[in-house]
């Protein structure tokens, strides 16, 4: 059984040999290859090169192509900074959106168009080209509310939801829209999956979150599913007060942050979704031994029951021990669905 067959099987409810194996690696993936992170976000070739090597050293089922927030910022128009060892970040002093009426006259650019967006479909075309029929190729796009903060400004468009609510939805409208076309051409190039990261849902309450970002949630899932791909979500950050919503978009990969407990996650999603994660990356994978990473794997396993996919909270940590990451591999590997 491939690794693409592995995870494609285990999604529609089949018999598998072992878990799936499907941690986020970023920083830690281009150090594999020794490169600067800055190329690692903007050069295609160096993410499909870190990427394939980490995959195949550790037994990854996929590969991906998440970098950094700033991509559709960026073919916006935005102000992004650049480190060389670090992910670009927006400078929320210069908003794109500082002024709410720019809205009304902003272009979604073209994904094809030599920017960002594009590179990052180029990286989803050369990794199924080198490795499509054996793993799984993911594709990613920023969600409502995460995309909105990079183009609005994290602090603004929190005060917008009480100031201005129309102007809320009117930014996730245009969002929405702007994500289905890039993930439209990622699907074309390839991408098997699209994970949607919206990080910022989880520092709103629960309410916001019902009636503001899930609507534009649902509907970006629901878009990217009726264009033949399958959808991973992932919202850093404790979403444990709307963990019940978040089942409800129906995504076939729910990937929970540590703060969100993964046996609430079960007991509210019910038993058919699959979840991912949510070993705590820092103060598990990092910093404690092989042994602990072992045994606090064994219990999301049990707490998440047959529907689970291995994998951390969230991002591997760039320094997390060789011996750790092996560790939670060596776990997928030795172990079915249903223990």
């Amino acid at each position: 059984m491939t690794s693409r067959q592995r995870v494609l099987t285990h999604l529609s409810g089949g018999p598998i040999d072992h878990l799936p194996l499907m941690p986020i690696t970023m920083m830690f993936a281009c150090d594999q290859i020794g490169a600067r992170y800055r190329d690692y976000c903007t050069d295609y070739q160096v993410l499909v090169k870190a990427q394939i090597r980490t995959a195949q050293a550790f037994g990854f089922d996929y590969v991906n192509t998440m970098s950094d927030p700033a991509r559709e910022a960026a073919d916006c128009g935005a102000t992004v900074q650049y480190f060389d060892q670090q992910p670009p970040a927006l400078v929320e002093d210069e908003a794109l959106l500082a002024e709410k009426a720019k809205l009304a006259t902003l272009k979604i650019p073209d994904s094809l168009g030599g920017g960002r967006m594009h590179n990052g479909i180029k990286a989803v075309a050369l990794l199924k080209e080198r490795v499509g029929r054996e793993k799984i190729v993911e594709g990613w796009v920023e969600g409502p509310i995460a995309e909105a903060a990079d183009l609005r400004g994290i602090n603004t468009v929190m005060l917008d939801f009480y100031d201005d609510p129309q102007f809320v939805r009117d930014l996730f409208a245009f969002v929405v829209e702007m994500e289905l076309r890039f993930a439209r051409e990622q699907i074309r190039a390839g991408a098997d999956l699209i994970g949607i990261g919206d990080a910022a849902a989880s520092l709103v309450g629960p309410q916001l979150y019902h009636d503001f970002v899930w609507p534009y949630e649902k509907k970006l899932v629901e878009g990217i599913q009726g264009l033949g791909a399958k959808v991973r979500l992932h919202i850093c950050g404790n979403t444990r007060l709307s963990l019940g919503d978040m089942g409800k978009l129906f995504c076939e990969i729910v990937d929970l942050d540590s703060l969100a407990p993964i046996s609430e996650a079960r007991q509210q999603m019910g038993p058919q979704q699959v979840l991912l994660g949510n070993l705590n990356p820092v103060t598990v994978l990092r910093n404690a031994t092989p042994e602990a990473v072992m045994n606090a794997t064994t219990q999301c396993h049990q707490q998440a029951g047959p529907r689970f996919i291995v994998g951390a909270g969230c991002e591997v940590p760039r320094d997390t021990p060789i011996e750790n990451l092996q560790a939670l591999c060596d776990y997928a590997r030795s172990h079915p669905p249903g223990f």
